[in-house]
């Protein structure tokens, strides 16, 4: 039986791409939720209905099924054919338009959970709505929300073993193909102590943000 030790060196370039897939997942679903909220609060009622059948279809069907139409779509819709280097680039799209669904919610209920009354003292007080969002508002706004941002951040974590879906070979992948070689459930183990541990430096992370955040309390 192989030792945890070998297996967590088979695993390194698993969790590379892991860790790869959560990283780029964050840095473009945040700011892009941010935006999607604000097309779902659109006073201009064509974008906000557009917006929300996004959200719906988002949040409506699982994200493996998504992973495969962002994949198979070009081909199948529109005849292009692409390389199977596409196949992480349709990993990224996937889950960064998935994600910014579930943020651009957390986002909304935020914002809209602010008392009207700080927007008019703003007003009163000079500032336009531009800066009375983002001096006084939204940073309320995240300290409200980081509890439900940590969930879908953890989430986030498990969720990046869906890439095998496109035959992407993240951690879970390379515990699979090794478990299956090798007749052992050591490399499930091993994994499984690496999403624990990721998902426990991820709540602890937040925790500590929670508690910085606490001087908008």
């Amino acid at each position: 039986m192989m030792n945890a030790l070998k297996i967590f060196s088979q695993l390194g370039s698993g969790m590379l791409v892991s860790i790869e897939i959560f990283v780029i997942t964050l840095v473009f679903s945040l700011p892009l939720g941010l935006l999607v909220s604000f097309g779902r609060m659109s006073k201009i009622t064509p974008l906000r209905w557009i917006v929300k059948a996004y959200i719906s279809i988002m949040r409506g069907t699982p994200l493996m099924l998504q992973l495969m139409v962002v994949y198979f779509g070009p081909f199948y819709l529109f005849g292009i054919k692409l390389s199977t280097s596409y196949r992480i680039i349709a990993v990224m799209i996937g889950f960064v338009v998935n994600y910014a669904a579930y943020f651009a919610e957390i986002y909304r209920g935020g914002i809209e959970s602010m008392p009207v009354g700080q927007y008019e003292a703003a007003k009163i007080l000079g500032y336009t709505k531009k800066q009375t969002f983002f001096r006084i508002i939204f940073p309320q706004v995240i300290r409200r929300i980081l509890p439900a941002i940590t969930n879908e951040v953890i989430t986030l974590v498990k969720d990046t073993s869906l890439a095998f879906v496109l035959a992407v070979t993240e951690m879970f992948t390379i515990a699979k193909q090794i478990a299956a070689s090798e007749a052992s459930m050591m490399p499930f183990v091993t994994a499984a102590i690496f999403y624990y541990v990721f998902n426990l430096v991820v709540a602890v992370g937040m925790e500590k943000l929670e508690k910085k955040m606490n001087y908008y309390h």
